[in-house]
């Protein structure tokens, strides 16, 4: 599928990173590449292995117009609901880039409210080399900050599942309850609450 680009020098995609998991901020990034220093092999960051990522990232941060890493945290998510903290998150990087976009390519079926003209692409982190390039930088900064968690609290395994809802993760919040990073607005999380109170 084709994506048709407008004639703009400055257009930015946009993605985020962990609206599914139980833990931690939602990270998004936006990204502006420079046309004169191409990056081989940007593509969906979850179809990449975690080294091609983390090199990636690296390549992109260096050779990049500009690119911006946001955030909204659990206390947000939990207030919003993790649609509208997205949607924050998304618009922070937006407007945290240094060089103001002239276009922006959302991921997915929404667009924050922005006040540049932009378009959202479903599947677009395969598709948009920006979106790409977001994801990626967005994926390898919140797994990081997973790493960094299960260094704190080692039994939940962290670094393996990223936070999501996995079997091992239940089990943890089973044994050990929950941490002050973990959402409370998510069911599996009100459930443990709820049988612990």
């Amino acid at each position: 599928m084709q994506i048709e680009r407008p004639n703009f020098n400055y257009i930015a995609g946009v993605d985020e990173v962990g609206r599914g998991p139980l833990v931690g901020d939602v990270v998004t990034a936006a990204v502006i590449l420079d046309p004169t220093k191409p990056i081989e092999g940007l593509t969906d960051s979850k179809k990449l292995s975690e080294k091609k990522r983390n090199a990636l990232a690296e390549e992109i941060k260096e050779k990049a117009l500009c690119y911006c890493i946001a955030r909204a945290s659990v206390e947000e998510i939990d207030e919003l609901n993790i649609l509208h903290a997205t949607m924050l998150a998304m618009k922070r990087a937006v407007e945290g880039l240094s060089i103001a976009a002239e276009f922006v390519f959302v991921d997915g079926n929404r667009l924050p409210e922005i006040s540049t003209p932009a378009q959202a692409v479903v599947k677009g982190d395969s598709l948009v080399p920006e979106i790409s390039a977001a994801s990626i930088l967005a994926k390898v900064t919140r797994d990081n900050e997973m790493i960094e968690l299960d260094a704190k609290f080692p039994q939940f395994g962290f670094a393996g599942h990223k936070g999501y809802p996995t079997k091992a993760h239940f089990e943890a919040l089973a044994l050990h309850g929950i941490t002050p990073y973990h959402r409370k607005s998510f069911k599996p999380v009100q459930r443990i609450l709820a049988e612990q109170s």
